[in-house]
């Protein structure tokens, strides 16, 4: 025992010393150099002042609608608001443009529009389309951080961002540096065990949202809607979480409750007291008995994919698609018997091409599938939706709708269509708003 003893103490002793060597050999610098995407500031003060309504713009890379009176709003991304006159929808005209800095969503309530710019949400008076104004603002509603995507501007490229100060300002751009650091290691040693310097994933194409409100004294949006309105609350998504604003006085939006929801979160659509919200894996139901404070239901769980939803009696219906956004790989439209809210059930999946908005109106379903353009179907069968095509407009790019009981509101790629379905056996189209680059 005495010898086993001794040859322990031998061996710790040889063992320690080889630490104790291995920790005083020289230091060496060894450098790691990478590019990124450094972010263009826009001080606090500036960033708010610039909401101007200016002379009207040609379409360039429109986004979201929303339909209010005669008046349809469409986001020109990151860069304002288009203002359309549609009293005649066989000759819309472009009346003004609402400059306004990172711009993607809208909603509104009586006379005020609720739109995101960046970090900030404003509310814009418009009584008098032609002089749209701001009226009140709730700063820092969205987050604005690495991995908190949906207030930050795209960066258009497959470079990761660097590290974000808010303390600088609002993030309003990038600029693609090549940037080396320094680092320490032992000579001999292992090389660089801790080289990631915190540069987080391209913010190059995240962002999402739109929805109908069957609320009077609201607007109407897109099924890509990531705002909605109902009586006196706002709803707004912000990555991870829904949070509820106080809009009693529509001037003077105030945040009040935050749900942390545990799944990303894409779109919202609010009807007959129940909140249906899309994610990237599902569909989550909350209860809207309090407006201001939702009770959460259940969620239907699918594969991880982008997903708007809308609902029209006992059904849900879910486009979902393939993207980078959303790291999946799957396009169909799921029916969901939604007549027990505690308990969804999937009622049948149909294959499409790369899904995004839809919308639904007594039971004629309209699905923009990207690039396959707009599809028209009679889905009052729910088993049998893919053998009744009504109408398929081919050649364009859809990305959103808004049915209005005779005329549909179109948004894509190539520009801004209404289409005339009172008859939906010979649905015609009346008007085009190209984009113009």
């Amino acid at each position: 025992m005495k010898s086993m003893t001794s040859h322990f103490k031998l061996a710790f002793g040889a063992l320690a010393l080889v630490f104790m060597a291995a920790a005083c050999r020289d230091k060496v610098i060894q450098e790691y150099t990478y590019t990124v995407n450094t972010p263009i500031y826009l001080s606090h003060e500036e960033f708010q002042n610039r909401v101007i309504t200016s002379e009207p713009r040609d379409l360039e890379s429109p986004g979201k609608i929303h339909f209010k009176g005669n008046m349809i709003y469409i986001v020109e991304q990151y860069k304002g608001i288009h203002v359309i006159d549609n009293s005649n929808p066989s000759l819309p005209q472009n009346i003004a443009f609402i400059e306004m800095l990172g711009v993607i969503d809208l909603a509104s309530k009586d006379f005020t529009l609720y739109a995101d710019s960046y970090t900030d949400l404003v509310a814009l008076d418009i009584s008098n389309p032609n002089q749209i104004t701001e009226v009140g603002r709730e700063t820092n509603v969205f987050a604005q951080s690495n991995g908190f995507f949906n207030s930050l501007p795209p960066t258009n490229n497959e470079y990761g961002i660097g590290p974000i100060d808010p303390d600088k300002g609002v993030v309003v751009g990038w600029k693609v540096e090549t940037i080396t650091e320094e680092y320490e290691v032992s000579s001999g040693g292992l090389g660089c065990w801790n080289c990631d310097f915190a540069v987080s994933e391209s913010a190059s194409d995240v962002r999402n949202g739109f929805a109908p409100t069957a609320t009077p004294a609201a607007g109407l949006s897109g099924s890509m809607a990531r705002f909605a309105v109902n009586g006196n609350a706002l709803y707004v998504l912000d990555q991870w979480s829904l949070k509820v604003l106080d809009i009693s006085n529509t001037n003077n939006p105030t945040e009040g409750e935050v749900f942390e929801t545990g799944l990303q979160v894409e779109t919202l659509f609010p009807l007959d007291g129940k909140l249906f919200v899309g994610t990237t894996t599902g569909m989550m139901i909350y209860d809207l008995a309090n407006p201001m404070s939702p009770a959460f239901l259940t969620t239907f769980t699918h594969a991880s994919s982008c997903d708007p939803v809308v609902v029209e009696g006992d059904i849900a219906y879910v486009t979902l698609r393939s993207g980078t956004e959303c790291q999946g790989f799957t396009n169909q439209l799921d029916v969901i018997n939604v007549s027990d809210f505690s308990n969804p059930s999937l009622i049948k999946s149909y294959p499409m091409t790369n899904p995004h908005g839809l919308g639904i109106d007594n039971g004629t379903l309209f699905i923009c599938d990207g690039d396959a353009g707009l599809k028209v179907f009679d889905a009052s069968d729910a088993n049998r939706i893919d053998e009744n095509e009504l109408s398929h407009f081919e050649n364009i790019n859809a990305y959103d709708v808004i049915p209005l009981g005779n005329v549909l509101l179109m948004v894509g790629a190539d520009g801004f269509y209404q289409y005339d379905y009172s008859d939906v056996q010979n649905i015609q189209l009346l008007s085009v708003i190209p984009v113009i680059l």
